[in-house]
Parts: C-alpha cells; sequence; structure tokens
C-alpha cells in the first residue's frame, strides 16, 4: 500500500512540475478553449523559440498533458483530456487567472462552411460532429476512428445513405478530422463523403464552382434543425 501511494506522491509531483513552469502553462492555458494548435502558435503564445517549444511540449506530451494530432504535414496538441481540463481549471480559480479565447484567423466565407478534401468542414462541420456524438450516433473507442451506433446506422440510412456499400470502400469509414480553421474535430472518411454528397444533393449545401466554400441554405438550416436538433 506505501508503495502504491508512493508512486502516487512521485507521479504527482511530476505532473506538478510539468505544468509549473510558466512558459508550459502557457501553453496548457491556451489549450483549455478545446482548440488544437501548433508547436509555432503555442511557441507565440509561450513567449519562447521554436525549438524551446518543442522541448517543452515532448515534456507535457511525456507527462500525459497534451497529445499529438496529426493532420497531413501538420502536427497539432491538444490536451490529453477531461481530466487534465478539469486540473487546469481548479488551478485557474485558484490563481484567479483569465483565459483568453482561441481566435481563428480564417476567412469568413471558409470559416462557415467548406470542403476538407470530400467531406463537410468549417463551422458547420464542427457543430455536425458535436451533435452527432450528444446524439450517441457515433461510437468511439479507437483512437480517432469512428464507428456507428444501432441509432446512428438507423439514422444515417434514414438520410439515404448506402451504409453497406459505404463500408466497402478502401478507406477509414469514419474519423475525426481535425478542423484547421475551427481547431476541433469533424467527421472524415468514407461517412463524412458520404453525408457531403447527400447535403448537395439535397441542396442542404451549396458547392460554390473553383472554390472549398460550401453555403447552407435556408432549406438546409430547416433540415439540420427537424433531422439533427441543430440550430446553426
Amino acid at each position: 500500500m506505501m508503495d502504491v501511494k508512493a508512486h502516487a506522491d512521485v507521479a504527482a509531483s511530476r505532473i506538478a512540475a510539468a505544468i509549473g513552469e510558466p512558459a508550459r502553462a502557457r501553453m496548457l492555458y491556451c489549450l483549455m478553449d478545446g482548440h488544437a494548435r501548433t508547436s509555432t502558435e503555442l511557441a507565440v503564445v509561450a513567449g519562447v523559440s521554436p525549438s524551446t517549444a518543442s522541448v517543452h511540449l515532448n515534456r507535457l506530451k511525456y507527462a500525459r498533458l497534451v497529445n499529438v494530432l496529426v493532420q497531413g504535414k501538420h502536427r497539432y496538441y491538444a490536451l490529453e483530456g477531461s481530466d487534465v481540463a478539469a486540473v487546469l481549471e481548479g488551478l485557474n480559480v485558484l490563481a484567479g487567472g483569465p483565459r483568453s479565447s482561441f481566435v481563428p484567423s480564417t476567412p469568413p466565407g471558409l470559416r462557415a462552411a467548406r470542403t476538407c478534401y470530400d467531406h463537410i468542414a468549417g463551422t458547420v462541420g464542427v457543430l455536425l460532429h458535436d451533435r452527432f456524438l450528444a446524439l450517441r450516433w457515433l461510437s468511439t473507442g479507437n483512437g480517432q476512428a469512428y464507428d456507428l451506433t444501432p441509432s446512428g446506422a438507423d439514422a444515417f440510412a434514414a438520410l439515404g445513405i448506402d451504409l453497406a456499400a459505404v463500408r466497402t470502400l478502401r478507406r477509414r469509414f469514419a474519423c475525426a478530422c481535425l478542423d484547421w480553421s475551427e481547431r476541433r474535430f469533424h467527421v472524415g472518411g468514407a461517412l463524412g463523403a458520404a453525408l457531403l454528397k447527400i447535403a448537395v444533393k439535397r441542396r442542404w449545401l451549396l458547392q460554390e464552382l473553383d472554390s472549398r466554400a460550401l453555403t447552407l441554405t435556408a432549406y438546409g438550416r430547416r433540415e439540420f434543425i427537424s433531422r439533427f436538433g441543430l440550430f446553426v
């Protein structure tokens, strides 16, 4: 019993030491808003060089305070989970410090809704992702991969998506794809692509020529409310 307690004490002290360095603390609190950021962005927040930021981020990753999200050629950092956020929130209350919010620099037209390869991204994509999770249509548990729950399978089939055909495609069925403007997740993979096709076919979204921008129609807004309970 004493060995277990001693181990917990050592682990707690290591975590506290990782948080306790001012530059690392600034990085962690910057990530408290739920948005992932690059090491370059976190270096600016922390007021350190990119090379020093990398050292700090490796220390935070070793302490299991942050994780790395790989999106194409880019690497983004986010808090490891809600337990880390809860600890930081408690420390923030004790310290009485304010938190800054994430301010995206993406052009408004692309930020609202756009394509990411062949699925829906931007604010609309992120809101759909979060709504599907809230409705428990998506099951998690395998990293960033998703599957459908029974209720989710019924819901997506009701949209006119041939799930059996989607599952035969030689790509991931569904996954959490990090949104570069929102720095939160939208639904990627074959399921995300099928959802975009349905949305465009039914004119919920209009796809602009020679642009990644998508326009949410008034009809699409009504459909999102009636089908998903989502107000956009």
